[in-house]
């Protein structure tokens, strides 16, 4: 089965983590992606263990069913072929400051010169009508700018930390997919291309505040920010007698199914401090701390039998290591060792999520640094003789 991107061409001019998370969701997706790099490659090829130069595992995992193209922008030959490369494309994204895009010559104003049906899109800081417009970003200071090592400090951390993943790139990117596909779908109606920006600081704003801004939703305000269950430092995975459970006991039927288990069935009723969601939230500290000395007196694969009997919510507490030997994702292969044509045996990631009619799925190994560039020039409609020279004059490069 094609993907239900297939047959769409896009320009990704992205580095490090939001960009190409967003274009390798859209090349599983069945997108033609031409990834253009400078002669130095993207950044996160040099980052972490490798087997060869430039093909390290953080830029492997994000970078996939993709082609690689390098091109020296600040060269006009450069500046040229991307336009030649540009002109066949449906969608360019980039995700450096829109004023970097303007000193390259490759504005929206003049790619639509180039091709009016250009989907243009941009993911960086922030929004360009306020004061931090020309300010670089990245994953940890858009963190902090939203908040999340505050309410990390207010949840029981010992002051602020990060989350300790890259939660604004890639929830970002995700956006950046989403922006994709619906200016793809309004130009299938309209025929109209268009430019388009996602900041980061905005997006994350309203990612993070929509489940914190509580009493301040109201003017007057109705009560102070944060979600308390959420805030409570007692939320966290339950210490048992041998490690630790993640369980969520949330509703009413989850509650007294959890408290008919630990013979406690009646604490519903003689506690109002548990009674209802309500005073449940408003005593959560309380609450959660009575569950973990509960938890204490049992071990891991006792609670996880005898939770997933009661029907409540329950997963075990993985790391990294474990989460590669998980039951479930050996059942359905999530987890898979591929040759790759450079490599070798790496462990590569499946798509998630299942279609009936267009599955996405991995469509090419990651690229080396400049992998498919001579291909990608023919298809411009480079002759041998013109690319030749771009490689003597080092505006591009071919493995």
């Amino acid at each position: 089965m094609a993907g239900p991107l297939t047959g769409v061409r896009i320009v990704d001019m992205t580095t490090v983590l939001m960009g190409p998370y967003a274009t390798q969701i859209l090349g599983d997706m069945g997108a033609d992606v031409i990834k253009v790099e400078p002669p130095s490659g993207d950044g996160t090829r040099e980052l972490g263990p490798m087997r060869n130069p430039g093909m390290g595992p953080l830029f492997m995992h994000v970078n996939r069913s993709k082609r690689s193209i390098v091109l020296d922008l600040k060269k006009p030959s450069g500046h040229a072929a991307l336009l030649r490369i540009a002109k066949t494309a449906d969608v360019l994204i980039y995700n450096v400051r829109p004023q970097a895009m303007e000193r390259l010559k490759l504005s929206y104003a003049e790619l639509a010169t180039v091709n009016p049906r250009l989907i243009y899109v941009g993911t960086f800081g922030f929004g360009q009508s306020g004061p931090y417009a020309a300010r670089p970003a990245y994953d940890d200071l858009i963190q902090g700018a939203v908040s999340l090592p505050t309410l990390a400090q207010l949840a029981g951390a010992d002051r602020p930390r990060y989350v300790p993943c890259t939660i604004a790139d890639r929830t970002v990117g995700l956006n950046a997919v989403a922006a994709v596909a619906a200016a793809l779908f309004h130009r299938e109606r309209t025929g109209e291309g268009q430019s388009i920006e996602i900041p980061m600081f905005e997006t994350m704003a309203q990612f993070v505040i929509g489940d914190h801004m509580a009493g301040l939703t109201f003017d007057p305000p109705l009560g102070p920010s944060g979600y308390p269950r959420l805030l409570a430092k007692e939320r966290r995975p339950y210490a048992t007698k041998d490690g630790y459970v993640c369980a969520l006991i949330y509703n009413d039927k989850q509650w007294k199914s959890f408290f008919d288990l630990i013979d406690h069935a009646d604490i519903l009723e003689t506690d109002p401090r548990f009674a209802d969601l309500g005073s449940r939230t408003r005593h959560i500290d309380e609450l959660y701390q009575l569950v973990g000395e509960i938890f204490a007196t049992r071990t891991t694969a006792e609670w996880l039998q005898a939770l997933d009997v009661a029907d409540i919510p329950v997963m075990p507490l993985h790391t990294v290591e474990s989460l590669l030997e998980d039951p479930h994702m050996k059942a359905i292969d999530f987890f898979e060792t591929v040759e790759h044509p450079s490599e070798g045996r790496i462990r590569s990631m499946a798509v998630p999520g299942t279609w009936s009619r267009s599955q996405p799925t991995v469509a090419r190994h990651a690229p080396r640094l400049g992998e498919h560039t001579r291909e990608i020039l023919r298809e411009a409609g480079f002759g041998e003789g013109e690319i030749n020279k771009l490689i003597a004059e080092k505006v591009t490069l071919a493995p």
